[in-house]
C-alpha cells in the first residue's frame, strides 16, 4: 500500500499480529481508509505522553477523600464513589520505533530494491497524556469495547524481521519498525458518595494494537 505523504510516498507494512488491513489518520474513525500518517513516524506521537509503566498498568488510583459540594444528610442522594473513564473520540494508529530509522539513497538512473532488517529487540507499552482517574487496563477494556478493537497493554518486538521494496530512480527510501498504537481520546473523573464528580479532565492515550514497518521515500534534492 502506498500512500503521498507531504510530498513524498509512504509504504506500510503490517506484521507481528496479523492485522491485515490499512489504518487511517486521526480524522477517519473507521480504522478501514487507505491512508497513512501525514507525518513522518519520529513525529507521531505527541510530546506531552508520558509512558506508563508495565508494573502499574494495573494501578486504580485512589479516589480523593474530601468531598466538595453540597454535603450528606438524610434525603439526599447517594453514589458509589468510583473512578471513571469513557472513550470520546477513536483517533489513527502511531507508529513508536524500535530501533534506528533506517534507509538507502538510489543515485542511479534505475529502481533498486531496498531491503530493511529490524536488528533490535524491545517493548512498546501504552502512553498517557493527562490525569487518568482509573487504571491502564480499565481504560483498555473501555476502548476496546466501545471501538471493537483488540489492544495490548504491552507489546514485545523481536529481531530478524525484513522488508523489501522497490526504490525509484533519485528516490531515497526510509524505513522504521515497531508497534503502531491507537491514539484515544476520552473523560476521566471522580464520582463522590455525594453524586458530586471532580471536573472532567480530557485524556489523551496511545494503546498497542499491531507490530509493523513504516516504509516512506524522499526525492533525492
Amino acid at each position: 500500500m502506498q500512500a503521498v505523504v507531504g510530498g513524498s510516498t509512504a509504504l506500510v507494512l503490517f506484521g507481528g499480529l496479523g492485522t491485515q488491513a490499512a489504518f487511517a489518520d486521526d480524522g477517519d474513525t473507521t480504522g478501514n481508509s487507505a491512508t497513512v500518517h501525514e507525518t513522518a513516524p519520529d513525529e507521531v506521537d505527541e510530546t506531552d505522553a508520558v509512558e506508563v509503566p508495565s508494573n502499574q498498568v494495573d494501578t486504580e488510583p485512589d479516589i480523593p477523600s474530601t468531598d466538595p459540594g453540597p454535603g450528606n444528610h438524610p434525603g439526599s442522594e447517594y453514589c458509589d464513589p468510583i473512578n471513571v473513564y469513557t472513550p470520546t473520540y477513536k483517533g489513527g494508529y502511531h507508529m513508536k520505533g524500535i530501533g534506528v530509522t533506517q534507509s538507502n539513497t538510489n543515485a542511479t538512473s534505475r529502481s533498486m530494491t531496498s531491503t530493511f532488517t529490524s536488528t533490535t529487540t524491545g517493548t512498546v507499552g501504552v502512553a498517557v497524556a493527562g490525569h487518568l482517574s482509573t487504571s491502564v487496563q480499565v481504560r483498555i477494556a473501555k476502548i476496546e469495547a466501545k471501538y471493537d478493537v483488540t489492544l495490548s497493554a504491552s507489546v514485545a518486538v523481536g529481531i530478524s524481521t525484513s522488508s523489501a521494496i522497490t526504490t525509484p530512480a533519485h528516490y531515497s527510501t526510509y524505513g522504521k519498525y515497531g508497534v503502531y498504537r491507537l491514539r484515544n481520546q476520552g473523560v476521566s473523573y471522580h464520582y463522590y458518595t455525594n453524586c458530586v464528580t471532580t471536573s472532567h479532565v480530557t485524556v489523551t492515550s496511545y494503546t498497542p494494537h499491531h507490530i509493523g514497518w513504516y516504509i516512506w521515500e524522499t526525492k533525492n534534492g
